[in-house]
């Protein structure tokens, strides 16, 4: 397709699954409990849990932010809306943004398995049953739409299990899991470390993909960002923020050196001043806490990580500066409110980069990512 003469890959773009997913696609053993998604206005979310609804709903709704997201929504995805956002509506939207390829990731099923101490078997019953629609889905344009893995952190033998599953049935290009930690145990825990090994073995990224407000611990704490503006301000770099310094302190990328690691709808602008900062640290007491790093936290990102460039985030024109230039992937965010469809690539190809810049960002990078590059 080429836009503007630059290949576009999404590294980030959603489906929006449909209500009924989960009562068609998990196994019949789990038929009762299968989670369902909510109607409660246009394009709604929510989706219900073992009788919890996620994500957690603003106590009280504030009428004009629903009547604000209703009218939003009905005006920019009315034609996807009518299909109920089908595969043909995915392909009809990448037409229009003008995106060669795109990585699939959910949208309430960035909520689904948000709860701690959700029962293990049932959690990956939800994964499995996501991914086989997921693959269904994708099946409308295979050499367009690629999708990634929910695997349910709840167990990691299982976790394990799906990701081999999905690459060798599906081909699917990745796995995603929320940056906030379940159950009380940090991602550097070596409780996960089987799981880190078999996506170094396989040369498949973890992408940590922040959402709405669940049942597991957010660093942006409700009682002080309750508002929607507030919490998606805070709520979603920061978590990433978390993920990242637990992955690089805790010794996860000391362990697994060639462990590919994505931190996707955050932004990626807060990463030279994150990675500087935790250097600072690095080199006094850090030497103490953590006597097992042999790189900075910059080398490790630089060698292993990857953040998400918004279609308008002016302040990441200082990325390159920094030595981070490789590590950049866009992202649309398709079909989600602070978006800028159909304009994503039009109005990203204006931001300040360099030709060699914008290459990297808009393909280069994520196809090296996702192995698209082999």
């Amino acid at each position: 397709m080429a836009k503007s003469g630059f290949k576009v890959m999404d590294s980030d773009m959603h489906v929006f699954e449909p209500a009924d997913l989960w009562q068609r696609y998990i196994d019949p053993k789990f038929a009762d409990r299968a989670p369902f998604g909510l109607n409660r206005s246009f394009r709604d979310l929510g989706i219900k849990v073992e009788g919890k609804v996620l994500p957690i709903p603003r106590n009280p709704e504030n009428p004009a932010l629903a009547k604000y997201r209703h009218d939003f929504f009905s005006e920019k995805y009315g034609d996807a809306g009518k299909r109920n956002f089908d595969s043909v509506s995915q392909i009809q939207a990448m037409n229009k943004e003008g995106l060669d390829v795109a990585v699939l990731f959910p949208t309430r099923g960035l909520c689904v398995l948000g709860i701690d101490g959700l029962d293990p078997e049932l959690a990956a019953a939800i994964a499995r049953a996501y991914n086989d629609w997921l693959h269904d889905f994708t099946q409308a344009a295979p050499d367009r739409m690629y999708g990634v893995a929910m695997v349910a952190p709840h167990d990691v033998s299982s976790a394990v299990h799906e990701l081999r599953r999905t690459v060798k049935e599906y081909r699917f290009r990745g796995i995603f899991i929320r940056p906030n930690h379940v159950n009380g145990r940090k991602w550097s825990d070596p409780y996960y470390d089987p799981l880190w090994a078999e996506c170094e073995k396989l040369n498949l990224p973890v992408g940590f993909h922040e959402a709405g407000r669940v049942y597991l611990p957010q660093p942006a704490m409700f009682q002080f960002c309750s508002t929607f503006s507030m919490f998606n301000t805070f709520g979603f770099p920061f978590a990433n923020m978390l993920a990242c310094g637990d992955m690089i302190f805790g010794g996860v990328m000391e362990r697994f050196p060639k462990l590919k690691v994505a931190f996707l709808e955050g932004n990626c602008s807060w990463a030279p001043w994150l990675l500087w900062r935790m250097g600072e640290y690095a080199e006094t007491t850090g030497k103490a806490e953590y006597p097992y790093l042999s790189l900075t936290p910059l080398e490790y990102f630089q060698r292993q990580c990857y953040g998400a460039v918004e279609c308008d985030e002016i302040t990441a024109k200082h990325i390159p500066e920094y030595g981070l230039e490789d590590n950049m992937v866009f992202s649309t965010d398709y079909p989600h409110l602070d978006v800028k469809y159909p304009h994503a690539v039009d109005t990203f190809l204006e931001l300040p980069f360099s030709e060699s810049t914008k290459r990297k960002y808009l393909w280069d990078n994520c196809a090296r990512m996702y192995n698209f590059d082999q």
